[in-house]
């Protein structure tokens, strides 16, 4: 048990931190803010164990490395989707370093502590911010520190209408009163906002509290569920098991046959086949099936895998085997969905929706291929870590690829050569595709492509007049991937063989248009003809 921490100073803290939370987040757009944020978690966490005399796991200690890098991300990136992915990916992964802070357990979790953990540490973190307060206010002889903000509580609230009217009052008989009341803190009209704020800031602080207790107390030796006896006992014998690996194992080969007859034979088979498809048509066809199937595959393997029995030698021998064959066969149809989408974006270039699947198919390859290993070594617990592990690649895969800047560049590369760009879609992209986007203008410009110049100088203009640069942006919403594309902006503008761009936008258009050189350009772009040509 940690040394017990005063729990007034621990909550006041929490209050602190619950109000940077407010500060740095509401109503702005997150940016520099959120690992500036996450650093002020950790750093603060840090000092209170260092105060309860308590030192982190070195295992636990790895996981701010992946953390740290996640939060970088909002600074680094300006794709929707891959924030987001960061963001969640690294919250995630700061409930796992205070559920293992002290004895960095988490590469031995399996599915059921991650989940059980997960949801229940902050109820229990309450329950140890309770009983820490009374256990303060016996040794003290003072009410329990809950009990005693209760109080505090209930005047407050109670002459929160009191207050509100005589404010009011005050405001109305003094003018320099209301300003500097609107100036300071409080805006009349706003109060219902300022009160559901309040409320949010008093929940952060609590559970902040309650993470920082549950890290302190109960991530040390804590036993972790199924270690020394299954969950569940095994439901099913070794022939069953066998039987539905086996069956599954035909269906997927027997798929497989067909793939290889009228996909991996030649386009001309597709064309030449029953349904008489189209390649564009056949692309499309079944690729959220096949994934799907390789996901169902997946989990189905690691749910027999768990509540199967079977003997060490020969028969575990042929369940790995069969295993083997799943992650072959599952292979296959990966590469096949693979494929589905190399014909789409050869066809019509690279999307966000075409990129995100490719990378995901990648990693969940990885992943099949890693769960089979472990269940060969018998080592079935640390699928949970093999999971976590692939999500973690695939949340780093967004930003170290660049997706916007990675299509933009693949699409304007394929119109060199192909001259086909869709200029619009690239205009509905991230500031990560301007630099690329600039730098495709300059190259288009020296070699005497007007076609493709005139191209990018609309897309640029079109991305620009949709998502204009704010002039004043508030310091947490300062990002770099921002800043280079309105550096590259200027530059672009400021290069005397761009025409002079006038943004328009009319009241019932959600895209605005632009004028260049006097010519109108629409710059509307449907987000279904956009992503699913």
């Amino acid at each position: 048990m940690a040394k017990v921490l005063r729990p007034r100073l621990l909550f006041l803290l929490a209050l602190v931190l619950a109000w940077l939370f407010d500060y740095f987040f509401w109503g702005k757009n997150v940016g520099v803010s959120f690992p500036l944020f996450i650093v002020l978690l950790i750093a603060t966490g840090m000092w209170l164990a260092g105060q309860a005399k308590l030192r982190p796991a070195p295992a636990a200690l790895w996981l701010l490395v992946p953390i740290v890098a996640l939060s970088l991300v909002s600074v680094l990136r300006a794709d929707p989707f891959t924030l987001l992915t960061s963001w969640l990916s690294a919250l995630i992964l700061l409930c796992v370093f205070a559920l293992s802070l002290l004895g960095g357990r988490w590469p031995h979790y399996g599915f059921a502590d991650y989940i059980v953990n997960l949801l229940t540490f902050i109820p229990r973190g309450l329950g140890l911010l309770r009983q820490q307060g009374k256990k303060a206010g016996r040794v003290q002889g003072e009410q329990s520190f809950l009990r005693s903000m209760a109080p505090v509580a209930r005047g407050l609230l109670l002459a929160l209408p009191l207050l509100w009217f005589l404010t009011l009052l005050l405001s109305s008989a003094d003018p320099f009163f209301a300003e500097w009341m609107d100036s300071l803190f409080f805006n009349l009209e706003n109060a219902p906002e300022y009160m559901l704020r309040g409320l949010i800031i008093l929940g952060l602080a609590y559970v902040f509290s309650a993470t920082y207790l549950y890290a302190f107390n109960h991530s040390k030796d804590e036993a972790l569920l199924g270690e020394k006896k299954p969950l569940l006992a095994p439901l099913l014998g070794f022939p069953e098991a066998a039987t539905m690996l086996a069956s599954v194992n035909l269906l997927l080969a027997s798929f497989v046959v067909a793939q290889f007859r009228y996909f991996f034979g030649g386009l001309s088979n597709i064309l030449e086949g029953p349904g008489g498809f189209t390649f564009a048509e056949y692309a499309r066809r079944g690729f959220a099936e096949l994934v799907i199937v390789a996901l169902t595959v997946l989990v189905f393997f690691i749910l027999l895998s768990s509540i199967s029995k079977r003997k060490s030698g020969r028969q575990q021998n042929w369940f790995s085997g069969l295993g083997v064959g799943l992650f072959l066969w599952v292979t296959v149809i990966l590469v096949s969905a693979f494929e589905r989408l190399l014909l789409l974006e050869e066809a019509y270039g690279f999307t966000r929706f075409r990129t995100y699947p490719h990378i995901f198919m990648i990693w969940l390859g990885i992943l099949l291929l890693a769960v089979v290993i472990l269940e060969t070594l018998q080592r079935q617990r640390a699928f949970a870590l093999a999971v976590l592990l692939a999500a973690l690649g695939f949340a780093l895969s967004l930003p170290l690829l660049n997706v916007d800047a990675f299509i933009a560049r693949t699409n304007v590369e394929r119109a060199s050569s192909e001259g086909d760009l869709d200029h619009l879609y690239l205009a509905s992209l991230s500031d990560d595709a301007v630099p690329v986007l600039v730098s495709a203008f300059q190259a288009a410009t020296e070699r005497g492509d007007a076609l493709l110049a005139n191209q990018l100088t609309v897309a640029l203009a079109c991305h620009f007049a949709g998502f204009p640069p704010n002039p004043t942006p508030s310091w947490q919403a300062w990002s770099w991937a921002k800043a280079l594309a309105q550096d590259q902006w200027r530059l672009f503008t400021a290069s005397l063989d761009v025409p002079i761009v006038a943004a328009s936008q009319g009241a019932s258009q959600p895209w605005p248009s632009v004028a260049i050189n006097g010519q109108f350009v629409d710059c509307a772009v449907p987000a279904f003809e956009a992503d699913f040509p």
